[in-house]
């Protein structure tokens, strides 16, 4: 094992595990379709050899179309982001643990996936989930279609560059967040203040 793999193993993981923080399956599916056609080197540890089997490949299409369906669908929306709250940091653990258990000790590899996987996953679901708070309170939920969309886009776009140029991974991440914030702060500056009640 060199520097240099343990660096992209890492910039890889963290890249991938951010990602399911806006999409739990479409990063996942990414990185199993990358290790099962060998595509940019990416290879997975042993014990994540199932990953990338045909079954997990199938299993992945199929849970990342009906999430993104899901995701459109007001109220639907909502239980989804509840749910992920739990279920994307767990996703974000295992894309950087599977990566890594290449090039370190699966042990150790599964440790970092808890250590750097699950909070970048839960850090860009809870400003994920801001923007959605604000979108609903400010548009009554109408704009969350199309935030979902936009969500799906930077998803999809972090996952490759993940994949084809992890070295790029920390700046996207950093202009990644920024953007979400930009577009929290922009939505609450849109919305009307609730007026308190005068006491008749």
């Amino acid at each position: 094992m060199s520097a240099t793999q343990l660096v992209l193993a890492l910039l890889l993981g963290l890249g991938l595990s951010a990602s399911t923080g806006l999409n739990t399956f479409l990063p996942l599916l990414l990185l199993s379709a990358a290790a099962h056609f060998h595509i940019a080197g990416v290879t997975l540890g042993a014990k994540f050899a199932w990953l990338e089997t045909d079954t997990a490949l199938a299993v992945l299409v199929l849970a990342t179309i009906v999430e993104l369906i899901a995701d459109k669908i007001p109220a639907v929306d909502h239980f989804l982001h509840a749910a992920g709250t739990f279920i994307r940091p767990l996703a974000g653990a295992t894309a950087t643990a599977s990566v890594l258990a290449s090039v370190v000790d699966p042990t150790v590899a599964a440790v970092v996936g808890l250590i750097v996987g699950a909070p970048a996953s839960l850090g860009l679901h809870t400003l994920k989930a801001g923007t959605r708070v604000a979108s609903s309170t400010a548009t009554l939920g109408c704009a969350n279609p199309f935030l979902s969309v936009l969500e799906d886009i930077f998803s999809f776009g972090l996952s490759m560059i993940a994949i084809f140029a992890p070295l790029v991974v920390p700046i996207v991440l950093l202009a990644l967040v920024w953007v979400l914030w930009r577009i929290v702060k922009r939505v609450r500056r849109r919305t009307p203040a609730v007026q308190p009640a005068v006491p008749g």
